[in-house]
């Protein structure tokens, strides 16, 4: 981009993406707007807040399911750590669930990847003004899903057993005994109206509770 494009002051931008195709192409689009800088980036969620104390962004364009740390987490550290950052979520998987916890991180915004670049870049720009920005068909489905039903430590012990972990497994990685492990599983498979925890944690990870 010729250099007198460039305006006085530019919107800095971080962006995490771990698929270094899709990061450097976002890059090179968004570094196209006269307005849009972007300073920092990073392919793992570990790296976000780091990048970000370093860099000084205004705003941080973060993807969900990263390596090291998810991006609804690594927004509610850089709500606590980078206040002044803004946070907009951009993502392959537009489950409701995902919208409800990524506001509850203190996300200001909330977009799928397959819009038009020129609609993420205004998107940007209306989250630095204090706006906040949804992708409208999301919003609707978060409202129709209703809330998580699962408490945190449900979730946790789903995370948990994802992988075929046994019982006991679960029970040594979380520090709770077998049978309340067993519980929170029963509670769980009832709540998401599945016949088992595999089930159960497809079901969650479909309605992004996971």
């Amino acid at each position: 981009m010729p250099r007198d494009r460039r305006t006085a002051k530019s919107i800095r931008v971080l962006l995490a993406e771990d698929q270094g195709m899709m990061r450097g192409a976002l890059a090179l689009l968004l570094g196209m707007e006269p307005d849009i800088q972007v300073v920092a980036q990073v392919g793992a969620g570990d790296a976000i807040v780091d990048a970000a104390l370093t860099h000084r962004p205004d705003v941080a364009l973060l993807d969900i399911e990263l390596p090291g740390m998810s991006g609804l987490d690594a927004a509610a550290e850089l709500r606590d750590q980078a206040p002044d950052c803004r946070v907009l979520i951009l993502t392959t998987f537009g489950r409701p669930g995902y919208l409800r916890r990524a506001m509850e991180a203190g996300a200001a915004g909330f977009l799928v990847k397959d819009g038009p670049v020129e609609e993420l870049a205004a998107s940007i720009r209306r989250v630095l003004t204090g706006e906040t920005v949804i992708d409208p068909a999301l919003a609707a489905a978060a409202l129709s899903a209703g809330p998580n039903p699962l408490t945190a430590r449900e979730c946790d012990v789903l995370r948990a057993s994802a992988d075929g972990a046994t019982v006991a497994d679960v029970a040594d990685r979380l520090h709770l005994s077998e049978s309340t492990v067993r519980n929170y599983l029963s509670a769980a498979i009832g709540k998401t109206g599945t016949r088992n925890r595999t089930e159960a944690v497809r079901a969650a990870r479909q309605q992004g509770w996971l």
